[in-house]
């Protein structure tokens, strides 16, 4: 046996899901599952419930006469839960933000600085995108100029729908 594997041999296993349990430690079959199961799940339920204030959003979005043209845009640093366009052609880029007690300032309280700049790099990111993926297409003229553009956050306060149309500027917020 060579040393290097005698070192891995004497090392416990830390974490890996259906790894055996030392021996001696009493540990039954039940204790052998992955131990960030509890987590993963709630990270699982955390993002189905998102999906599911996200598709209520775009429901009322839609009854608003706004388009859907993207949905969870993700960048380095960034995601963007909706982009609509307006009947004028702006661009909308909501954010979409749920809260079940009002601590803390509540849903809309949440879109912080970091939030926004957040939501501005991915913004920045689609823009640069969708530019790049026009100009191969028809629209070539059209992709030149960036679209009007707005970021609105559409935050539910315990199970009311906020919608706050404008909610933060670009320019006042540039790094």
């Amino acid at each position: 046996m060579t040393r290097n594997a005698r070192k891995q041999e004497k090392r416990p296993t830390l974490c890996h899901a259906g790894a055996s349990a030392p021996e001696g430690s009493g540990a039954n079959e039940s204790a052998r599952v992955d131990n960030f199961c509890a987590r993963a799940q709630s990270n699982a339920q955390r993002r189905a419930t998102g999906a599911r204030f996200e598709a209520h959003a775009l429901a009322f979005l839609r009854r608003e006469r706004m388009e859907l043209v993207a949905r969870n845009v993700n960048c380095r640093g960034g995601e963007l839960d909706l982009v609509m366009r307006e009947r004028d052609g702006t661009l909308v880029f909501v954010e979409v933000r749920a809260r079940a007690r009002p601590a803390f300032g509540g849903a809309a309280a949440s879109v912080g600085w970091r939030k926004q700049q957040r939501v501005l790099r991915a913004a920045r990111y689609f823009l640069a995108t969708w530019r790049a993926a026009d100009a191969n297409g028809k629209a070539a003229t059209q992709a030149r100029t960036p679209p009007a553009c707005r970021f609105d956050v559409i935050a539910f306060e315990s199970g009311r729908l906020v919608w706050l149309r404008d909610a933060f500027q670009p320019e006042a917020h540039e790094s």
